[in-house]
This record gives structure tokens, C-alpha cells and sequence, in this order.
């Protein structure tokens, strides 16, 4: 990743509206800043929320509250919590999202 063509700035991130994507279950809340080429968002998923989808794009993703599974195309599983974060490439492992109790993250795409 090259960030290229973005000033410095401050986000106060309450003050960034919230876009609700309904999941197959739950819901997800993202507050969305671009930056250049690359978007930053705070997202919180509600509880019981699954994603209705695959991604495959790649992200910077780090828990900030709340538990997240991550569950990959080919079957691994992995349960998160405050403080953990991964990283992956586009189209290298496509996942999902899921939390029973619900999770905020912060994600850099």
C-alpha cells in the first residue's frame, strides 16, 4: 500500500455519519472516510450479524471492542478480540464476517 495524494487530517470519528448493509443476519455500520485511494472505516456489527457474502478484497482490519470470527472460503476459522487485527490480499482468502455479541472494528482498504 501506497497512500499517496492525502493531507493530514484529524477524524473525529462520532461525527462521521453511519450507512446501515444489512447482513443475512444483523446488521453493519460503517463510518467511511477516503482518503486518496484508500478508505478508512469504523464499522460496528450488530449482534447476531453474518455477513451475506464472501469478500474478497484486501483490508487492514484491527477489533476494537467485542468478538469477531472470521471464517475463510476454505473452511479455517478464527475468533478475534480486542487487540487483534489481520491483514490479507485481494482475492487470496475470501471471508466473512461474524459475531454473536457484536464487534467494532477499524478497517483500512
Amino acid at each position: 500500500m501506497k497512500i499517496q495524494n492525502t493531507p493530514f487530517e484529524i477524524v473525529d470519528w462520532k461525527n462521521v455519519p453511519a450507512t446501515r448493509y444489512p447482513g443475512e443476519t444483523g446488521a453493519a455500520f460503517w463510518r467511511t472516510k477516503q482518503a486518496g485511494d484508500i478508505r478508512v472505516r469504523m464499522v460496528e456489527y450488530s449482534p447476531g450479524y453474518l455477513a451475506d457474502h464472501w469478500c474478497k478484497k484486501g483490508h487492514i482490519l484491527l477489533v476494537l471492542e467485542g468478538t469477531l470470527e472470521t471464517e475463510l472460503a476454505d473452511g479455517r476459522k478464527f475468533t478475534m478480540t480486542p487487540g487483534m487485527s489481520y491483514q490479507v490480499a485481494e482475492d487470496i482468502a475470501p471471508h466473512r464476517s461474524k459475531t454473536e455479541s457484536g464487534v467494532k472494528l477499524f478497517i483500512v482498504d
